[in-house]
């Protein structure tokens, strides 16, 4: 688990005959190295549904097998109900975690957001459905920053724009596209980067703990840097490192595993609330290993149940 791997070709403006055939291509190198006990990849930055389902058409053909080698998989063709929300939905569950915890909740907690892909959108999704106010998204382009908050009309208009936010205000003119500006200067109680990696830099970080921000939740991959970290941690916020807060993803390409493992598929209710108590595992772990003197550390939580998880695994199968 951990790895990852990819390629420098560019999807964008390519036709879906140009992405298949690049995908065909791939997996006539790709498939000798991957197997469902072996190495079992998913989507990513990139690579969505359509891009999965040519590399598994591709590994089928070659292998004459249907295995759950990809996950990410079309609901009809082996996949699970509710992965492409997987991410965004854990990451709000686990926030959810922090709150309670604190004795609070997410009702009208006002949260920025930056990123608008499936990760960002389901979670603005499922923060709403907690009861907290969302914002902001953002893009490559520029950020939309809606001072009365989203709701799941204006989600639904703004998945119809694709890239094209700053076209949002023409129908909700209170609304705002900033050009070229990242949302983090807004006052906010949660801040969930969920974007790329390296998106959110010191000063972001300091512009946070400035305007209240009392809890970071990594939707997207290491999205913060080192010195933004530091600065959240001395402010004694409660920072939530992607390694535990974005693992709904993992967790639900491991449930689509057991399903096709198993020649069966779980209803969305049976998978969301598996995802949900595999997310509250995970935060009583980041709890048991992370609290010092009252304040939880989530970074070392996370990084030493990780780490002790690992060790212990290897030392009952033998260290060699």
């Amino acid at each position: 688990g951990g790895g990852k791997g990819g390629s420098d070709f560019d999807p964008k403006g390519k036709s879906d005959n140009e992405i298949m055939r690049f995908c065909q291509s791939f997996m006539t190198e790709l498939y000798r190295h991957i197997g469902a006990d072996t190495d079992v990849p998913a989507g990513d930055i990139g690579v969505g549904g359509r891009e999965i389902g040519f590399l598994f058409g591709q590994f089928k053909r070659l292998q004459n097998n249907f295995t759950g080698v990809l996950t990410g998989k079309g609901e009809l063709w082996g996949g699970s109900y509710i992965r492409p929300e997987a991410t965004g939905y854990g990451l709000l569950y686990f926030v959810d975690c922090i709150f309670k915890h604190q004795g609070q909740s997410l009702q009208g907690k006002v949260a920025t957001v930056s990123g608008a892909g499936n990760v960002a959108f389901f979670a603005v999704e499922k923060a709403l459905q907690l009861g907290a106010k969302v914002i902001t998204v953002s893009n490559s382009l520029g950020t939309l920053y809606d001072p009365d908050g989203f709701d799941a009309e204006k989600m639904a208009f703004g998945a119809t724009l694709g890239r094209n936010l700053d076209q949002y205000p023409a129908r909700y003119p209170n609304a705002q596209f900033l050009a070229g500006q990242k949302p983090w200067q807004f006052k906010c109680d949660i801040a969930l980067p969920c974007a790329t990696q390296n998106e959110l830099d010191e000063s972001d970080a300091k512009a946070l703990v400035a305007n209240g921000c009392i809890c970071v939740a990594e939707g997207a991959n290491m999205p913060s840097t080192a010195e933004a970290i530091k600065v959240f941690l001395d402010a004694k916020i409660s920072f939530a490192p992607g390694k535990a807060a974005n693992a709904g993803g993992v967790a639900v390409s491991g449930l689509e595993m057991s399903q096709n493992s198993i020649r069966t598929q779980w209803c969305t209710e049976e998978v969301d609330n598996r995802l949900k108590s595999i997310m509250e595992s995970i935060h009583e772990t980041c709890l048991k290993y992370g609290k010092d003197s009252g304040f939880v550390n989530y970074l070392k939580g996370a990084n030493i149940g990780g780490f002790i998880k690992v060790a212990n695994a290897m030392k009952a199968q033998g260290i060699v």
